[in-house]
């Protein structure tokens, strides 16, 4: 056995050793992020990167050649381009929405899982891996994996979204050779080589990217880290984008209009399925639990009955447990509702306008976020309106509801015509403290995203909510959880008398619905 092949065999056995002995754990994946971040320049240099600016050249597998860009920005700007001629191939993250444009000139907003994964490179390429847990992004040992023929280690990288990403390291340089990963919708291989020092971090000038079917050999030009790579760079292009009509005035139409929507959506009920994932540190889910409801609306209020568990009809016992919980949910809804009417009343008769400090209405959108990117688009089929928001700098909130709002960014997609939010994303930018985070801290990047429908061509109906929650509660419980809603089977029918589910004491109650039914209750002459 030559020496170099000794060599390599011993650093083979230490690996299997050092990694395997005992099982691979997310501290090992740890430890290896570790070696990584000392490797390419140190925690604090990484931590000072604000930008980072890659420009080259590429020779494509089709014969063609063009030139390479990617740009990030903290904390969470991506920005990602291929040119070749007149086409150009862009997908971009710009802290609000993510966004591509496709060979054909083509510009769209990316939303589902597309535009999750833009936002993942985003966070991932942004944070260099640099304090994970603080990142919320889960780190565990994958595998003993080969890239040309090389030993490394390979670990699975997972965002607070859920959005996973093979990272494969040489466990002699600790250098990353290698990512896997989807993004935009297309699986994605990237090779790295030839690092070389730039500004103290260390930065490959040799890419190879495999995309799709694609492949491109990249020959990086300039690297440059804190350079000038303004907000600029990640938004829609400006000749995408149209002028915003008066919001203010959209607003308050959208409002008005949810007001005759919420009385029409008591003509309805439906099916509700929702599926809640807990996962651990490392990014693994930990817990999984799927809850199938019916439901109809009342006051503007969803009322739900459980009807399934994990796949299993409720038991005797927890149907008539579901179904008085459903009955007092009625009656509370209604002893609201004769408080409310009173106090309207009375503050009619004085002369006074109705007042609640908590609402979130119309003018604490216009105060609390600022508008930006506005473009048009088909969503589902039909004609939208799309723009970002985020904080406003310049306003200072007070009530909780203005403190909620103005801790918040996202996309939102209207029908103009219809009057009526077609989708809506939104993230925390920062964390959120209830009780001053004695009682729970709303970790930064908690996301949800809530999309509805036009039904029977009448009223506007929710279709699917998602949420992504990092919370920590009473100062010591952390955990991440994600939420998927679904619903479906809309049926209409005549509510003429809700109220009469509720009668407690000479009216029985109603049978809780089966799955997939709609609860239809009892008619009073």
């Amino acid at each position: 056995m030559s020496v170099m092949s000794t060599r390599n065999f011993v650093l083979t056995a230490v690996l299997y050793l050092t990694v395997f002995a005992g099982g691979a754990s997310a501290q090992d994946a740890q430890k290896i992020v570790d070696q990584y971040i000392k490797a390419v320049g140190g925690s604090k240099a990484l931590s000072k990167a604000r930008t980072v600016a890659i420009e080259g050249t590429f020779y494509s597998s089709d014969d063609k050649t063009g030139t390479y860009t990617l740009n990030t920005r903290l904390p969470n700007r991506y920005y990602s381009e291929l040119v070749a001629g007149d086409t150009s191939l862009i997908e971009a993250y710009n802290g609000k929405s993510a966004w591509q444009r496709t060979a054909n000139g083509e510009y769209a907003t990316l939303v589902g899982s597309e535009g999750s994964q833009l936002e993942a490179a985003g966070q991932y390429y942004n944070s260099h891996l640099v304090d994970a847990g603080k990142s919320k992004i889960g780190l565990g040992f994958a595998a003993f994996s080969k890239v040309r023929g090389r030993d490394t280690l390979e670990i699975e990288v997972t965002t607070m979204t859920g959005v996973k990403r093979h990272v494969f390291f040489d466990p002699q340089t600790h250098l990353i050779l290698k990512e896997e990963a989807t993004i935009g919708g297309i699986d994605q291989q990237i090779l790295y080589d030839d690092y070389r020092n730039v500004s103290g971090l260390k930065i490959p000038y040799k890419i190879e990217l495999h995309r799709g079917t694609d492949s491109y050999e990249i020959t990086v030009t300039r690297a440059e880290v804190n350079g000038a790579v303004g907000e600029r760079v990640f938004d829609f292009p400006k000749k995408s984008q149209v002028q915003l009509p008066d919001l203010k005035a959209l607003f308050k139409e959208i409002d008005e209009n949810q007001k005759a929507i919420d009385k029409l959506k008591e003509n309805y009920a439906g099916s509700r399925s929702e599926e809640e994932t807990q996962f651990d540190k490392t990014g693994k889910i930990s817990k999984r639990e799927l809850r199938d409801f019916t439901f109809f609306y009342l006051s503007g209020n969803e009322v739900s009955t459980l009807v399934k568990k994990d796949g299993k009809p409720l038991s005797p016992e927890e149907q008539k447990k579901e179904s008085d919980r459903v009955q007092k949910e009625i009656q509370d809804i209604e002893k609201r509702d004769a408080k409310k009417e009173a106090k309207e009343e009375k503050a009619k008769e004085e002369g006074k306008e109705k007042k609640d400090d908590e609402d979130v209405g119309i003018e604490t959108f216009l105060r609390a976020c600022q508008f930006v990117n506005p473009r048009r688009e088909r969503f589902r089929g039909q004609d939208v309106l799309v723009f970002d928001f985020e904080p406003n700098p310049e306003f200072k909130p007070h009530k909780l509801a203005e403190k909620v709002v103005h801790e918040l960014a996202g996309v939102v997609w209207i029908d103009e015509k219809a009057h009526d939010v077609a989708r809506l994303e939104a993230y925390f930018v920062g964390d959120f403290r209830f009780g001053g985070g004695l009682i729970a801290n709303l970790q930064k990047g908690t996301s949800f995203t809530f999309e509805q429908a036009y039904i029977n061509n009448e009223v506007w109906l929710p279709t699917y909510e998602e949420a992504h929650v990092g919370v920590r509660v009473l100062l010591v419980k952390a955990f991440k959880v994600n939420e998927v809603t679904r619903y479906s089977d809309y049926k209409r029918f005549n509510v003429e008398s809700i109220s009469s589910i509720s009668k407690p004491k000479d009216a029985p109650n109603p049978p809780v619905p089966a799955e997939g039914t709609a609860p239809k209750p009892p008619q009073t002459n």
